[in-house]
C-alpha cells in the first residue's frame, strides 16, 4: 500500500485544481496525496491514482496528487474556516521564467502539493483568482522559508468549496485583500512555509 493522504468530505463540494487525476473544475467527493518513490514515471498516474483511491475505499469522483516527499511530513493551517493542507518536496527548485530547455513526458515525482479548503461557495471565475492566490502565497512562502524559487517544475494546487444551496450567496473575488482570498492566502502561506522548513531540515522543523 503506497502511503497515503486523504481528505473526503463527500458530495456537495467543487473543487478546481491542476491535479493529475480529477483536475480541472466540477464536483469531487475526495482528494488523495500519494507518495511515490523518486523518479516515478509511470505514463498512467491516472490509473495509479485511481486504483490507490478504490482501494482506500473510495467512491465518486475524486482528485489524486503524487509527491516523491513524505506525506507524513504535511502541514496544516486553518483561519476562521479557511484550511490549508501541503506537502514540500522542493529538492529541484527554480523560477518559472527561467530559460532551459523543455521536457518531454512525464516529470520526475516531487513537488509542492496544496490542496484548500474554503467554507463558503465560490463563483467559478472566483476559483480561478483563488488558485491564483494559492500560488502567490505559495511563492511568498518559499522566498520566506529561504529558498530562490517560486516553485518546483511539478507543483500542484487544488481549492475546494462547497456547492451553494437554496439561493446561497457565491464569493465572486478571491484576490488576496478579499476577506476569504486574505484567510486562503494566509493558511497557504503557513502550512507551504512549514512544509518548506520540514522538508530542508530533514523533516526536524517543529510545527507550529
Amino acid at each position: 500500500m503506497w502511503p497515503l493522504l486523504v481528505w473526503a468530505p463527500g458530495p456537495g463540494w467543487r473543487m478546481l485544481s491542476s491535479a493529475v487525476l480529477g483536475g480541472g473544475w466540477g464536483e469531487r467527493h475526495w482528494v488523495v496525496n500519494a507518495q511515490v518513490r523518486g523518479g516515478y514515471r509511470r505514463m498512467d498516474a491516472d490509473h495509479h491514482l485511481t486504483t490507490m483511491a478504490a482501494e482506500a475505499g473510495l467512491r465518486g469522483p475524486g482528485v489524486g496528487l503524487m509527491t516523491a516527499a513524505s506525506v507524513r511530513d504535511f502541514r496544516h493551517a486553518t483561519e476562521e474556516g479557511a484550511e490549508a493542507l501541503v506537502t514540500a518536496g522542493v529538492g529541484v527548485h527554480g523560477w518559472a521564467a527561467a530559460p532551459g530547455p523543455a521536457t518531454a513526458g512525464p516529470p520526475p515525482a516531487g513537488t509542492i502539493n496544496i490542496v484548500a479548503a474554503l467554507p463558503v461557495p465560490l463563483s467559478p471565475a472566483a476559483y480561478v483568482n483563488a488558485v491564483a492566490t494559492a500560488t502567490e502565497a505559495k511563492v511568498q512562502a518559499l522566498l520566506d522559508a529561504g529558498f530562490d524559487a517560486s516553485g518546483t517544475p511539478i507543483d500542484a494546487v487544488g481549492v475546494a468549496a462547497p456547492v451553494a444551496r437554496d439561493g446561497q450567496a457565491e464569493e465572486t473575488f478571491m484576490g488576496p485583500r478579499s476577506v476569504w482570498g486574505a484567510r486562503l492566502a494566509r493558511t497557504v502561506h503557513a502550512a507551504t512555509y512549514q512544509a518548506c522548513l520540514s522538508e530542508r531540515d530533514g523533516g526536524r522543523a517543529p510545527v507550529r
